[in-house]
């Protein structure tokens, strides 16, 4: 005989009982899931003009439109890392050109990054940390050293990732030779073991040299 059920009939099948309160675990930031994010490693040559269109107009949203035609010039022809939400949308960017550098009787080759932006609703979330991350993978495999031009905002996302200052002075190969820049702001290396008492001179290129 089964057995008698309580005034209500309990609980009816293919229906979840409610939890009781003692026993709900709260949902806090710490417990909460992460937004899903994918992402992607490129060559510009491998980017539809859809991809580059997005990456550039998050140039221009990133920093408030002080970011010109020859900034995103400057981060073309290499490779681009690049982080989507789940429907898509372009999150953060970044990009690693090759460039040169005459150290100490050197030649040295080294992967320059360019063009590090997150939307802005989306920063402060780990999405600049994917982006180095996948370019440093590559500057570890593919370069002598790793170099960059920090933001104000960017160079503490940089120093958590292991990137520190240049102490030595600074030039270019410029088209009449050696030129020395003592008002540039250094920049930042990763994975370089250099000497400061020898120049660290870039090779030339069109707008800002670093």
């Amino acid at each position: 005989m089964p057995p008698t059920l309580p005034p209500g009939g309990g609980p009816r099948i293919g229906m979840r009982t409610q939890t009781r309160p003692e026993y709900r675990e709260p949902v806090t930031p710490q417990t909460a899931q992460p937004q899903q994010t994918v992402s992607r490693v490129a060559h510009t040559a491998g980017l539809a003009p859809a991809e580059l269109a997005a990456a550039r107009a998050l140039m221009d949203l990133a920093f408030e439109g002080d970011f010109s035609d020859e900034d995103w010039d400057h981060g073309l022809g290499g490779m681009h890392a690049l982080v989507h939400d789940a429907r898509g949308e372009l999150l953060g960017h970044g990009s690693v050109v090759q460039r040169r550098v005459l150290h100490n009787g050197r030649s040295l080759r080294v992967g320059y990054v360019e063009g590090v932006a997150v939307r802005p609703d989306r920063q402060r979330q780990g999405i600049g940390g994917q982006v180095m991350t996948a370019l440093e993978g590559i500057i570890e495999r593919a370069y002598d050293l790793g170099a960059l031009s920090p933001s104000a905002e960017g160079e503490g996302l940089y120093r958590a990732h292991g990137w520190v200052t240049w102490t030595g002075s600074v030039g270019t190969l410029g088209p009449d030779g050696v030129q020395h820049l003592p008002d540039e702001d250094p920049p930042m290396l990763r994975g370089a073991d250099l000497d400061p008492a020898h120049p660290f001179l870039i090779d030339w290129r069109d707008g800002d040299v670093y």
